[in-house]
């Protein structure tokens, strides 16, 4: 007989018709297993305990870890854009070799400061910085701070660093080449110091010694606690002077553009090398860090952590899908004979698989929505008191591998209801 060669229009209405099966099917699986979780509530409960548990588990740390990468990134590794910084040390090392490099690497001068300065070629900004350690009081008239970061920069830190002027204004160069004894204070001074006044122009004793307050910076907040606003800054030729002749800085570099970055790096280490007479196979005595520096460090830790709470959440996965999978082989023989009355009236093997496998599925994307919600509250919770931050990610992350582990463990309990002969099922008792 020949084969009947269908028209585009059949063959369309055909797909159309497989596809109707499809949704039907699939609604009608949910309405199923939405009957299920309310007729046996405590059931239920028990059999999505561990897909819930697993699923909020992992958008917790999901959301911690990126709360703190954030954090990490905005508060921390923060050097400024485009800017990398030489250093006595590299930061973010092991114990080990930070031991070594104590021993090996001499702190960073003036001299050095000058000479790249100097002869580096293509930097948008280059400034240095020192302070003050131990950390100073500070007074006005009856007021008084116990103790403030002192930082003395170079004038350039207007175009380098992250303290932005609100009022007043920042170190220049006249301030720098004159050895002035000027301060741009934080907002915490001016709060403790100058409650009810203005500090433009007043006249503060740091460490001591009168220094005119010439500006004032924005708010930065607090850092794990402590406070980014509790600060003066003084010209660093007056630091000298006053405290110190040969302080160890950190030079701070910025680059044109983020092209130019690894450029510029490069040839600090290469001048440096050679002002400090490097063997080319020794290693550099000094430091290049860069913001990826730390955030690097910092995500192979909490990397550490995270494969941790991977496991964690495996097993919860598998005791859940393992849950899941005994409850539907329980639900398939209670419904034996409704199995046998489908297959009597023309339901075919796969509708009965995809049946039990959508149920199974939802159930465990039930579990994983419940768990959701309930990371969401948790992540609101330790936001009060630490950082955490929802990622979209972590959301369908954790939907998506609960609604995979009950599609997978409830493909045994599909097929055993769909290889039900249905006068075998029929006979049995409901």
């Amino acid at each position: 007989m020949p084969h009947r060669v269908q028209s585009p229009a059949q063959e369309r209405a055909r797909k159309e018709g497989r596809g109707i099966t499809k949704w039907v099917t699939a609604r009608e699986a949910f309405w199923i297993a939405l009957e299920a979780l309310r007729s046996h509530k405590l059931r239920s409960f028990l059999t999505l305990l561990g897909v819930v548990i697993a699923t909020t588990t992992l958008i917790v740390v999901m959301s911690v870890v990126n709360g703190m990468n954030l954090y990490i990134a905005e508060h921390i590794a923060n050097l400024g854009t485009n800017t990398f910084v030489l250093h006595q040390f590299q930061w973010a090392q092991g114990f080990d070799s930070f031991l070594n490099a104590r021993r090996r690497n001499k702190p960073i001068r003036i001299e050095d400061y000058e000479f790249l300065r100097d002869n580096l070629q293509g930097y948008q900004q280059i400034g240095a910085m020192a302070n003050l350690r131990p950390s100073p009081p500070a007074r006005y008239k009856g007021r008084v701070i116990d103790e403030i970061t002192l930082n003395a920069m170079t004038a350039s830190f207007a175009e380098i660093g992250r303290e932005k002027v609100e009022k007043g204004r920042y170190l220049n160069d006249a301030d720098y080449q004159h050895n002035a004894r000027v301060c741009v204070i934080g907002p915490d001074l001016v709060e403790k110091l100058f409650p009810n006044s203005d500090p433009l122009d007043s006249e503060i004793q740091v460490a001591g010694l009168p220094f005119r307050v010439i500006g004032v910076t924005e708010r930065q907040g607090s850092t794990f606690g402590q406070s980014q606003d509790n600060f003066a800054i003084v010209p660093l030729s007056t630091f000298r002077t006053i405290w110190m002749g040969r302080p160890e800085l950190l030079v701070y570099i910025k680059a044109p553009d983020g092209r130019h970055m690894l450029e510029l790096q490069d040839e600090v280490r290469a001048l440096m090398r050679a002002r400090r007479h490097v063997p080319y196979r020794e290693d550099d005595t000094f430091g290049i860090n860069a913001s990826d520096t730390l955030m690097s460090a910092w995500k192979n830790l909490t990397g550490t952590i995270f494969a941790v709470t991977i496991g964690l959440v495996a097993v919860f996965m598998v005791v859940g899908g393992i849950v899941i999978m005994n409850i539907m082989l329980a639900s398939v023989t209670e419904r034996t004979h409704e199995i046998g009355i489908r297959k009597s009236l023309g339901a075919r093997r796969h509708d009965i698989l995809w049946q039990f496998v959508f149920e199974s599925g939802m159930m465990a994307s039930m579990g994983g929505i419940a768990g959701v919600l309930f990371a969401v509250v948790i992540a609101r919770a330790v936001n009060l008191y630490f950082t955490a931050e929802i990622p979209l990610s972590a959301v369908v992350v954790g939907v998506s591998l609960s609604t995979a582990v009950g599609l997978f463990f409830g493909i045994y309990p599909a097929k055993k209801a769909a290889r039900l002969d249905p006068i075998e099922a029929l006979r049995s008792e409901n």
